[in-house]
């Protein structure tokens, strides 16, 4: 069952407080990456969100979340395909979020490949949330290599076209009761008609 597994939280508190700071408006379209088994979505329906998008890799965890959701499922745009080389409308996402995504992207190439997909499909001015293992966190996940990042270490795999606004550290409580370190950041998608800076 999900909530047995290493990732499971019950509520993602930081990703709802900074998808809330980064689309206050309900109408904002939202992806949440590989968000199948995730309750984030759950808990932006609760607060009212109405333009909604899940993608996942895997059929059955989109199966699970829409049976969750039970009669919302129908208000969530349910995406399956592998992040890197998913069709992404260009310019559409207010807010993109990930939890525990791109720290698995082990090669300058995947990675290369996750940033050119954010840069074509997050709005300029939109918003990228990213949750990776911090500098103190496992060195794998479910027995496959992970890469750790510090906020400044995280920026850099994004570049100049995103602006960090803010990061932080949170301490996850595995339902097994270990504690994993995550380092999230936010950072805002730039105009690329415009000269930009990297912080």
């Amino acid at each position: 069952m999900p909530t047995e597994l290493s990732w499971y939280r019950a509520h993602l508190e930081q990703s709802l407080r900074l998808i809330e700071q980064a689309g206050p408006n309900h109408d904002a379209r939202i992806v949440d990456v590989r968000g199948g088994e995730s309750t984030l979505v759950d808990d932006l329906l609760d607060r009212g969100y109405r333009n909604l998008q899940v993608l996942d890799i895997s059929a059955t965890a989109i199966t699970v979340a829409k049976e969750r959701v039970a009669v919302d499922a129908i208000k969530v745009i349910w995406l399956c395909g592998d992040v890197t080389t998913f069709s992404f409308e260009r310019h559409y996402y207010d807010v993109w979020h990930d939890r525990a995504v791109f720290h698995f992207l082990t090669t300058p190439e995947q990675r290369h490949a996750y940033v050119r997909q954010v840069a074509h499909a997050v709005k300029p001015g939109g918003h990228v949330i990213v949750a990776t293992f911090g500098p103190h966190g496992p060195v794998k996940c479910s027995g496959l290599d992970i890469v750790r990042y510090d906020a400044d270490g995280l920026h850099d795999q994004f570049g100049t076209r995103f602006r960090l606004i803010e990061s932080t550290t949170e301490l996850h409580r595995t339902p097994t009761g270990s504690t994993q370190e995550f380092c999230i950041a936010i950072a805002e998608s730039s105009d690329t008609r415009r000269k930009t800076c990297q912080l």
